[in-house]
């Protein structure tokens, strides 16, 4: 891994959050938690949720539950900082949530130059489990941080609808496991369904983590990294060590010679399919970092 090189890629082809998030990642000094909460809310409407292509392939300027799923993870890693920003989306997301509890995959589009069609054609009164667990699941992270979502009402209606549907979800698809077995290992301590539930799920991931995404381009799949990023989580203990170092390997290798990380999958836009680069290559510096895969080259500083 050669962070000089990816930190070199993200300067010429990255948006100002991603740089900053790399930035606070591997400690250039010109990074700070305030400049990617600042660039954070350059996505930021005025109802308190984000859009703005905040989700690269959902371009659309209006608030949308995708985008709310990456601005929790940015608070997840930098706090709440002085912002207010994350009480104002719970709120937002209170107001879009539907009766059961659940989010829709998407609301209507108001803009969709740019935008994937899954994002378009999604029914706005019906709740997804896929987006529901993925928003939760990294507010649960950010709630490590801050007490405002970690008590906010909100995430208890969506932690509820998330347990009860998984629960009543026999074979979820690529998206909805992924995503389910991200929020289950983050409320593994908290709710006590979660580990049954999380040992049930646990077992229908391949030995190898190779889990073919329904409708992707060739050679889309989910890896044993993309469910389980974090170690030391509940939800490592299901799989198998060695398979983990060997998708480790599998991850370092995808540094291209531009210095950034490659995705599997098609964007709608160019500027999407960049940006996706962008944010890989911050994924997965943090990922071999957090799993002690030190770099061959130091980071010159900023």
């Amino acid at each position: 891994m050669d962070l000089t090189a990816a930190s070199a890629f993200m300067a010429g082809h990255a948006r100002q959050l991603d740089r900053q998030r790399l930035g606070l990642l591997i400690g250039d000094p010109v990074s700070t938690a305030t400049g990617a909460l600042a660039a954070l809310a350059g996505y930021r409407n005025a109802d308190g949720g984000f859009g703005w292509g905040l989700e690269p392939d959902l371009r659309s300027p209006e608030s949308q539950p995708p985008a709310a799923l990456h601005a929790f993870e940015v608070l997840a890693e930098t706090g709440p900082g002085d912002g207010a920003l994350a009480g104002p989306l719970c709120d937002w997301l209170a107001g879009v949530t539907l009766p059961d509890g659940g989010l829709p995959f998407a609301l209507p589009v108001t803009v969709p130059a740019g935008t994937s069609h899954w994002w378009i054609g999604a029914d706005p009164a019906e709740s997804s489990l896929q987006i529901t667990s993925a928003v939760a699941g990294q507010a649960h992270r950010a709630a490590r941080l801050d007490p405002v979502v970690a008590g906010h009402p909100w995430l208890e209606r969506a932690t509820d609808f998330c347990l009860r549907t998984i629960a009543a979800t026999e074979r979820p698809r690529a998206h909805e496991l992924m995503f389910s077995l991200v929020f289950l290992d983050a409320v593994h301590d908290t709710r006590p369904e979660a580990p049954a539930l999380l040992d049930r799920l646990g077992g229908l991931v391949p030995s190898d983590g190779g889990i073919p995404v329904e409708g992707g381009i060739e050679g889309e799949a989910m890896h044993l990294l993309d469910l389980s990023p974090e170690p030391g989580r509940p939800l490592r203990t299901l799989l198998d060590p060695a398979a983990v170092e060997k998708d480790l390997d599998r991850l370092e290798a995808l540094q291209q010679d531009d210095g950034g990380w490659v995705v599997d999958f098609d964007s709608s836009s160019a500027a999407g399919a960049l940006e996706w680069r962008g944010y890989q290559t911050v994924w997965a510096v943090r990922t071999l970092l957090a799993h002690g895969r030190h770099p061959a080259v130091q980071p010159a500083s900023s």
